[in-house]
């Protein structure tokens, strides 16, 4: 089952991080956040990716056209330059990575419009290149299956910016660091789609995934919601990176491979 991951935005409020690489290569733990949300996927046995890129496409495909010389020992003949010896191994042999270019100015829908020939199966994963959970992508696909629908959204309830004074009577009974939102949900990624879902997409750079695509799946019924209780965090801006890198840290709450 292919796994789309959308790498392709400009990532315009961490333009210093940014300026030259595109968001999903930005370093948390010393890997880029994108080799994370690929990591939690092949914990769950799912390791044939489909990346769309566009911003700066060349950096992502200059990182996994040389991954094996730059995560292992290596020895070169010189004068034969395909006579390469890789020697030892790494966390991630057996990836298949399809590395495809979707245009500098696409809108999410767009983007997975134009990966639809790279889709040989009846379902597939979608989710962003920038936000890392904790989920269960097994009880997710589980979920999916089950309810028959065309598409599935993880609804996630994000920790809020500021902590949460509890009172009464003008003193303060409780204090809660950043406590989780207790209002709706919001959108987390961590899609999962049949191919029915191509019929709600445009190969037009104006295509977002978000909007109309999501907003007739919903009205037609097709659009149903997992619920991610557990940790889930977005690389939107420069106090989200110092964030994550606390928490990688700390233990990083959305490592869940060995």
């Amino acid at each position: 089952m292919k796994v789309v991951l959308l790498c392709g935005g400009l990532g315009m409020r961490l333009r210093e991080e940014t300026e030259f690489r595109p968001k999903p290569m930005i370093e948390v733990g010393g890997r880029p956040i994108l080799w994370h949300i690929m990591k939690t996927y092949a914990h769950h046995g799912l390791s044939d990716f489909v990346l769309c890129l566009g911003y700066r496409a060349d950096v992502v495909k200059r990182y996994f056209l040389e991954y094996e010389t730059m995560r292992n020992d290596f020895t070169v003949e010189l004068g034969k330059p395909d006579a390469v010896s890789i020697h030892g191994s790494h966390g991630e042999r057996g990836w298949r990575v399809t590395l495809a270019d979707t245009g500098a100015t696409a809108n999410t829908g767009a983007r997975v419009k134009r990966v639809e020939r790279y889709i040989d199966g009846d379902t597939f994963l979608l989710t962003y290149g920038d936000g890392v959970a904790d989920i269960d992508v097994t009880a997710l696909l589980r979920f999916h299956e089950k309810h028959g629908k065309v598409a599935t959204v993880t609804g996630v309830r994000p920790p809020a910016r500021f902590g949460e004074l509890i009172t009464a009577r003008g003193a303060v009974r409780e204090f809660r660091e950043k406590p989780q939102a207790s209002q709706g949900m919001i959108n987390g990624g961590f899609f999962v789609l049949d191919r029915r879902a191509f019929q709600y997409l445009e190969d037009d750079d104006a295509c977002v995934f978000e909007r109309e695509p999501l907003e007739r799946l919903a009205k037609d019924g097709e659009l149903m919601v997992y619920e991610h209780p557990g940790f889930w965090q977005c690389l939107d801006t420069p106090r989200d990176l110092q964030h994550l890198q606390e928490l990688w840290r700390d233990g990083a709450p959305w490592k869940i491979w060995s």
